[in-house]
């Protein structure tokens, strides 16, 4: 990522817009819900632009919108799994190319890994009769081993160690 923009959140979001990770990078646990309201707007912006283009087989949809604050950009995977990056808006102009590709890459291939686990259950099967295929909760303990790795990445990008999570 360009040093002049700085992540804030990273959400990871399920191809039936279920939230399966929001994970933020503030020392304020208040602002965590503004995280969550971020990552659930910007499914209609991703929305859009997918069906805008039905046919490109663009995985990196660029800067989605930009609020007082944060700038946000999306990704989609093949599997429309979206993740969607809140970075701070500094005083710069927020372009598509201040973002590294090589990070958004990077955190696709950790979500990857994540679902790759053959002991992973992706589906919650207590308590649901009809409905057998809930997905898993945001923050669920299951996904330990992705937020352990979005918060590796998220200090090689420049951020600091400490880390509060919003849904996990």
């Amino acid at each position: 990522m360009a040093p002049n923009l700085r992540l804030n959140a990273v959400a990871f979001i399920s191809p039936q817009n279920h939230p399966i990770l929001i994970r933020t990078f503030m020392k304020q646990d208040e602002t965590a819900i503004k995280y969550h309201y971020i990552a659930h707007t910007s499914l209609d912006v991703i929305e859009e632009r997918v069906l805008a283009s039905s046919k490109s087989s663009e995985c990196y949809l660029g800067l989605l919108y930009s609020m007082e604050d944060v700038a946000v950009y999306g990704y989609i995977t093949p599997l429309k799994v979206k993740i969607v990056l809140a970075a701070a808006l500094t005083d710069a102009v927020a372009r598509d190319v201040d973002i590294n590709m090589a990070s958004i890459k990077t955190l696709h291939m950790a979500y990857y890994s994540a679902i790759s686990n053959p002991f992973l259950v992706l589906h919650d099967s207590s308590g649901a009769i009809h409905d057998t295929s809930r997905p898993l909760l945001a923050g669920s303990p299951k996904w330990k081993h992705l937020r352990r790795r979005v918060d590796e990445i998220a200090r090689i990008v420049g951020n600091p160690s400490d880390t509060s999570t919003a849904a996990g």
